[in-house]
């Protein structure tokens, strides 16, 4: 297993990410113990040392059968992450309250990892509010070594990304000042020492994560990385994009090129990902068994690929149609959005839709035609807007997914108390 070192810690850039595990029939909080328990051998096996897990997932059962399966090793032979929920829409949050219920979970007396989970354009209040108190909580809890390495997890764009970086500056400077002492068990000049991100070749340019990768690089901050498949999406390519990567490399197959393509990425630590039984993770080990990034024209060809996945408008954001728009919508980001829902569903756009003010969405849009005028690449935005609204309309609304998750939650804790 390639390994790297991790902030001090000797971790293998495979890591095992417990979003999707198998389960029993259709109830996502029946985890199949025993299947989990067989990939979590064999992913040890094969050198796998950072396991991730977070509060929401399978309905909260992800930390309890993750932490089950893993405590029949000795604590010292693997890395825990988990995650602090305040992406969640809630009418108030106590992080000591989940905190104390993640170790008991996990079984554990401290996470290894422990991350803010999705920092994206609505969540960044919470996380900055001081009425609850987030940070100050984690870095104690950082001081008093229940945590060893704190970070967080991000959906947002690279603006959001940038300002929460800066939040963690700030945070840091005055805690030198304030407890230097506390200060000095931080990494570097930031109170969060990795970020965790969607990361993989065809999102490079789709969700801006070249953008993301220069601005933790700047700020010399490791990444983690989720999605690197995009749900599995990139495994499965058509026949034409595999022929064209198979033309090059006729035993590589596209999993193996996904993989290959994140080494080349000198701040990625761990590559996530949710195997959902033993051959994948032996397949996945033996990809990563000894470093070999894509050459320049691997790259480049690859990059071609991507380029075959993308629907969507041409959009190149110059913005010159924003300046006419009189509803003053963000028509790149929105065109960024339609792009994105056009290869595949995703949670995470009509999560950051909901972000955007009431009045500049794509619904307000009241087709008088002056962005399509400016338009470089003659866009009928209108028509695009309207039809971004209108599936996002049937989409499921991030509300109603956190009250679902909240429900899970509790159903889950009482069943544990029977």
């Amino acid at each position: 297993m390639i390994c790297d070192d991790f902030l001090g810690e000797k971790t293998g850039l495979l890591g095992f990410g417990a979003m999707r595990l198998p389960v029993i029939g259709d109830d996502q909080a029946a985890i199949d113990q025993e299947a989990l328990d067989a990939m979590v051998d064999a992913a040890r096996a094969g050198g796998v040392t950072y396991f991730d897990t977070a509060w929401p997932y399978h309905g909260g059962a992800s930390e309890i059968a993750l932490g089950k399966s893993l405590a029949r090793f000795p604590r010292d032979s693997f890395c825990l992450a988990t995650k602090y929920p305040g992406h969640q829409i809630s009418n108030s949050y106590n992080p000591a309250k989940i905190f104390e219920e993640q170790l008991r979970k996990c079984g554990v007396d401290y996470f290894d990892f422990y991350l803010l989970h999705n920092v994206y354009e609505n969540s960044i209040g919470v996380y900055t509010d001081e009425r609850w108190g987030i940070a100050d909580y984690f870095i104690e809890q950082k001081r008093l070594g229940r945590i060893h390495h704190l970070g967080f997890s991000s959906h947002g764009r690279p603006e959001n990304l940038a300002e929460f970086l800066d939040y963690g500056a700030r945070s840091y400077a005055a805690l030198k000042e304030d407890d230097p002492a506390t200060a000095a068990l931080f990494a570097g000049e930031n109170i969060f020492e990795f970020c965790q991100i969607q990361l993989n070749y065809l999102d490079w340019t789709l969700q801006r994560a070249a953008e993301k990768c220069a601005i933790l690089e700047s700020a010399a901050v490791p990444v983690v990385v989720m999605e690197p498949l995009r749900g599995g999406r990139l495994a499965q390519l058509d026949e034409q994009q595999t022929a064209a990567l198979a033309a090059v490399a006729p035993e590589a197959s596209p999993l193996e090129w996904s993989f290959r393509w994140l080494q080349g990425i000198p701040s990625v630590k761990v590559i996530l990902s949710g195997m959902g039984s033993v051959e994948q993770v032996e397949e996945n080990c033996r990809i990563f068994a000894e470093r070999s990034p894509l050459s320049a024209a691997e790259n480049a060809l690859l990059m071609d690929v991507a380029e075959t996945m993308k629907g969507g408008v041409p959009c190149t954001a110059c913005r010159y149609c924003v300046d006419s728009c009189p509803q003053q919508i963000d028509i790149p980001m929105m065109m960024v959005s339609y792009n994105d829902l056009k290869f595949a569903t995703s949670f995470t756009v009509p999560m950051q839709m909901d972000a955007v003010p009431e009045g500049q969405r794509a619904v307000d849009c009241i087709a008088c035609g002056c962005c399509s005028q400016m338009c470089p690449q003659q866009i009928d935005i209108p028509e695009v807007l309207a039809e971004l609204a209108a599936t996002l309309e049937k989409m499921p609304k991030w509300a109603d997914l956190c009250r679902q998750r909240e429900e899970a939650a509790r159903a889950l804790k009482e069943a544990s108390r029977e």
